[in-house]
């Protein structure tokens, strides 16, 4: 049986079961990334040394209780990885070997996962696009196209099956942006659920997990969020805490107990208040007919779901889209601080220059990221439980090597296809990505589903409700 491209909870099961090694499910990921990565780029790093590292989850004596029992997953290089050089997609950084492990990597470690290699991204995470000077990562949907960033490299790993998890990180849309480039699912928690990076862009930027199923991405937030509650949040949009009666949990020496169970036909039934945005950015921001129409598709899928589902007819307010721009640049520039301009790419010292300008202004964005925070977003979202908007405003740019070219092209090309989704990093609020349909283009089209701060489960929820509804595809050339 072939263990790629299985979903996490599958692999894991059999692990638990004795059904199948760790070892096999590693050397057999193993295999299929290296038939596969050539054509994508989604790893800078692969890492041999996964095998015993397999051989040692099989032999740990609480195998039977791993969450995460032989799971292969990918980490985004921007993250500790203990034994490896983070280089952040930078030639600038330090190749020295990190000490230990990043938190996040840690609690996957400890929930049975293993490290099977460190993914791409552009330059110290600051774009949308997935080049760097360890080569152009490509969707796998058309390689011509960018996965999207800055996340690219781990949305692209879970796409092409090479990987049915990975970690990556959302400073402005750095999950959801190349989840919905690639289709697959990705979670931003919000603020203070999951552990962050060192360089958190000011408590702009959270670690979460992508996937190719809501019940995967469950579990992978439960595990990265040392909260059991949250593994099955996907059946019925709320926290189910462990029975006693079942496997005791690994997350935070806690001695409730788990199983989690295989995917059933239709998720829960649950009623929420849905809200819907079709075009939600201030003028002078298109957004694509096709991903407008998925977003209503979306909504109706819903309401035949049984939620109640009414349209948001506001735009998004027009100060907001520059306070988040300077938020952006001026955080670039901190990113950039303190490493040798000259190995920077030119990309990166014209997005740290402008960001510098800015701040020396005092135009850094902090008004109106505290003014969006502490009521704006309350205030424009309603009533609503969840509201659901376009990811994605335009289909992925063409895969080139967008950091050769300088601060105006980059920008632009991010703000025009990418706009959605940084607004929910300003206020802290969890959002998540999903894929609903496929663009004319043959590209996927992913959907955001935002809600306000405690509202993971409700965003995991719908997200298998929708699943249920449209299930997943496999990009052409990457099926099983």
């Amino acid at each position: 049986m072939l263990w790629a491209g299985r979903s996490a909870i599958e692999i894991a099961t059999a692990v638990r079961h004795g059904e199948v090694t760790a070892t096999t499910v590693v050397e057999e990921h193993l295999h299929v990334i290296s038939e596969r990565d050539s054509r994508v780029g989604a790893f800078r790093l692969v890492r041999e040394q996964a095998v015993d590292e397999a051989r040692a989850v099989q032999k740990r004596r609480d195998l039977a209780e791993l969450p995460l029992a032989g799971v292969p997953v990918a980490v985004k290089d921007n993250l500790e990885v203990a034994g490896e050089s983070m280089r952040g997609g930078s030639a600038a950084t330090d190749d020295a070997p990190a000490p230990g492990d990043h938190e996040t990597v840690a609690r996957l470690r400890a929930a049975g996962a293993v490290v099977i290699g460190l993914t791409n991204l552009p330059e110290l995470g600051l774009v949308a696009l997935g080049d760097s000077a360890y080569g152009i990562v490509r969707n796998p949907w058309d390689l011509a196209r960018t996965p999207g960033g800055s996340s690219s490299g781990s949305a692209a790993a879970v796409a092409a099956g090479m990987v049915p998890l990975a970690l990556g990180n959302d400073g402005m849309g750095s999950l959801r942006i190349p989840a919905a480039c690639c289709g697959v699912l990705a979670i931003k928690p919000g603020t203070g659920l999951v552990p962050t990076p060192a360089d958190d862009w000011d408590r702009l930027t959270e670690n979460g997990p992508l996937a190719r199923t809501a019940a995967d991405l469950s579990l992978a937030l439960s595990v990265l969020a040392a909260d059991p509650a949250l593994a099955q949040s996907w059946r019925g949009g709320r926290r189910v805490e462990p029975q006693p009666a079942m496997l005791r949990s690994v997350w935070a020496d806690d001695d409730e107990v788990w199983e989690p169970q295989p995917l059933p036909d239709n998720p829960e039934p649950f009623d929420l208040r849905v809200a819907y945005a079709p075009q939600p950015l201030p003028p002078g921001l298109p957004v694509n007919r096709e991903f407008q129409a998925a977003v209503r598709a979306a909504a109706e899928t819903l309401r035949v779901g049984g939620h109640t589902v009414v349209e948001h007819g506001g735009r998004l307010p027009a100060w907001l889209g520059p306070a988040t721009i300077a938020t952006w640049l001026t955080r670039a520039a901190a990113s950039a601080s303190g490493l040798d301009r000259r190995r920077l790419e030119r990309r990166t010292g014209g997005l740290a220059r402008a960001g510098g300008v800015l701040a020396a202004l005092k135009l850094d964005g902090v008004r109106g990221r505290e003014r969006w925070r502490a009521y704006g977003a309350d205030q424009w979202f309603g009533d609503a439980d969840v509201l659901i908007m376009p990811a994605l405003a335009a289909i992925p740019p063409r895969a080139e090597r967008w950091g050769e070219r300088g601060f105006l092209r980059n920008a632009l090309t991010n703000i025009r296809y990418a706009p959605t989704t940084g607004a929910w990093n300003m206020c802290g609020w969890p959002a998540i990505s999903v894929p609903l349909a496929t663009h004319s283009s043959g590209l996927p089209i992913g959907v955001q589903l935002v809600a306000p701060p405690g509202g993971e489960p409700h965003l995991l929820g719908l997200a298998a409700q929708l699943q249920s509804a449209h299930p997943p595809l496999r990009p052409p050339g990457f099926a099983f």
